[in-house]
């Protein structure tokens, strides 16, 4: 089973490609000039055991919004592409992850129907150079682009690279969850037999 997904997307302000394999060994080379969602993107490659290639260059000097929105919506197109028909896939995912302080939770349902519910203090605006409201409006166009049904939540972290970190090690060991073929399964996992 081929279950990979390539995406580019070129706009006025932002170019992006991105290539992700499912099935893959959490291999991954990223390059959005941006360098705390490089090290993100690789924790979501290499919990999740995905085989990751991001390349992304935008209008930073504006500021990071459009890179990181549009690199979250080329991923969840990776993604939609590469789960194609959905057939055999457990499409549900959980996982909550610690890391040192903090703690994060991420459920996730490959419904087809986007929607982001998003739960996340932070004791500070900032990690790095990175303003911490734009993991939100990443994980916004992610789940949008791939119609995953996402919950995210923080529960507690003291310290932002670490709550931020927890976020991303969720987000892969849910998502791995979800993608996982099951051989009972020998259609979609839907009543209604479409997701």
């Amino acid at each position: 089973m081929n279950r990979r997904g390539s995406v580019s997307r070129k706009t006025r302000e932002t170019e992006v490609h991105v290539e992700l394999d499912l099935d893959g060994k959490g291999e991954f080379s990223v390059a959005t000039t941006i360098p705390f969602l490089d090290h993100m993107l690789g924790l979501f490659a290499k919990h999740g055991l995905f085989d990751l290639t991001v390349k992304a260059k935008g209008d930073t000097e504006v500021d990071y919004h459009h890179t990181v929105e549009d690199i979250g919506l080329c991923l969840g197109e990776a993604l939609k592409g590469a789960l194609g028909d959905k057939k055999g896939v457990r499409r549900f995912g959980f996982a909550s992850v610690p890391m040192i302080d903090s703690l994060a939770t991420v459920v996730m349902d490959l419904s087809g129907r986007p929607h982001l519910n998003y739960r996340a203090e932070f004791s500070s605006d900032r990690v790095g150079d990175m303003d911490v409201e734009l993991f939100e409006e990443f994980l916004r166009a992610f789940s949008s682009a791939a119609g995953i049904d996402l919950h995210v939540q923080l529960a507690y972290g003291a310290n932002v690279h670490h709550s931020v970190e927890s976020i991303f090690k969720a987000l892969a060991r849910a998502c791995q969850q979800a993608v996982e073929v099951d051989p009972r399964v020998r259609d979609v996992w839907s009543t209604k037999g479409t997701l």
